[in-house]
């Protein structure tokens, strides 16, 4: 991992916050800190607790139908791990993933290519809740803000785009013939760039591309696993929004769940966008303008968006980065993350 790099985007985002705190006003966003209900917040933290206890038991349960050996403690820490991974990289909020099946293929010695799928399937589950969070959250925004034909055209073309890349993903996943055409694809094109022979790593990537499309299908075709790993899935995006709304009782103000799902879809959104480490100072922004929009007051708004952030984000990032050395300093290059 390029280190330095890291530190320079950290660095950047840390600056376009400062910048912000200085327009708005540190005074007063230092007065509406003051006020806020530690009991509030507090719950807030349990509530985070609870989103990544049950984002580990639907990983486990998904674990459980490949037979993948693994203990919940264990399974809770690579999940804090790639989570932390996911913030601090730069690459659409997707390094993570490839660092948790590392892990679980190294600590459980079950072949990479079958952690693997059992990651992206994990990940797959998230997917149809976020796509009714988002037509709920494109509705709740027409309404209520009057959107011009302009910004509401680049919302829809920003969510198209999210949903063809993502449907993408899982076609490859699930349709081998498919598969192997991208990967013979995507070889042909190195070879224009490079004069090394690519035969052996080619052989490589079809091979694992086969046995992680096989593990992977017989995930989806377990009904019991479906079921159950939805439903955890759908309980997770309440008690995500439901966490912002008890940051902002937590403040003595009352934000509608329309508008906090509008946020974080647009968030979400923006957070995927390759650029700065867990979309600092950019999702937060974001936040922070939706939410001044809304009619509650810009200090207000970005003292419960620091609250937020710092639990939904910070929190997770400071408890991966301290487990992630009791795995070696080096899992991160081992997995290509540099």
């Amino acid at each position: 991992m390029d280190y330095k790099k890291l530190i320079g985007l950290l660095s950047l985002g840390i600056i376009i916050l400062i910048a912000m705190v200085l327009f708005i006003g540190p005074g007063k966003i230092i007065s509406a800190l003051k006020t806020a209900n530690i009991y509030y917040v507090l719950l807030a933290v349990i509530i985070q607790f609870i989103i990544l206890v049950l984002w580990n038991k639907r990983w486990s349960i998904i674990c459980d139908s490949l037979d993948i050996p693994h203990s919940q403690l264990s399974l809770f820490a690579m999940t804090i791990v790639g989570l932390a991974v996911n913030d601090l990289t730069p690459s659409g909020r997707s390094g993570g993933e490839p660092v948790r099946a590392y892990l679980l293929s190294k600590d459980s010695s079950v072949k990479f290519k079958e952690t693997f799928a059992t990651v992206m399937g994990d990940k797959l589950f998230d997917t149809l809740p976020f796509m009714v969070l988002a037509i709920f959250a494109i509705c709740y925004l027409m309404s209520y803000f009057h959107l011009s034909s302009t910004l509401f055209s680049l919302l829809m073309v920003s969510l198209i785009l999210f949903i063809v890349v993502l449907l993408f993903i899982i076609y490859i996943s699930i349709n081998e013939e498919f598969g192997l055409k991208t990967i013979q694809w995507t070889f042909r094109m190195a070879r224009r760039f490079t004069s090394k022979d690519l035969i052996t790593h080619e052989k490589k990537a079809v091979s694992s591309l086969i046995g992680f499309q096989n593990s992977l299908k017989y995930l989806m075709k377990d009904r019991k696993l479906l079921i159950q790993a939805t439903v955890i899935s759908f309980v997770v995006w309440f008690l995500e929004l439901f966490r912002v709304y008890v940051v902002f009782l937590a403040f003595g103000q009352t934000v509608s769940i329309g508008m906090i799902a509008s946020v974080f879809l647009v968030s979400s959104l923006i957070g995927v966008i390759p650029a700065l480490p867990g979309g600092l100072g950019s999702i937060d922004g974001v936040m922070i303008l939706l939410y001044s929009m809304a009619g509650i007051s810009a200090s207000i708004s970005t003292a419960a968006t620091f609250v937020e952030r710092m639990i939904s984000l910070w929190m997770v990032i400071i408890m991966g980065v301290i487990l992630l050395p009791f795995y070696g300093k080096d899992v991160l290059d081992k997995v290509g993350l540099d």
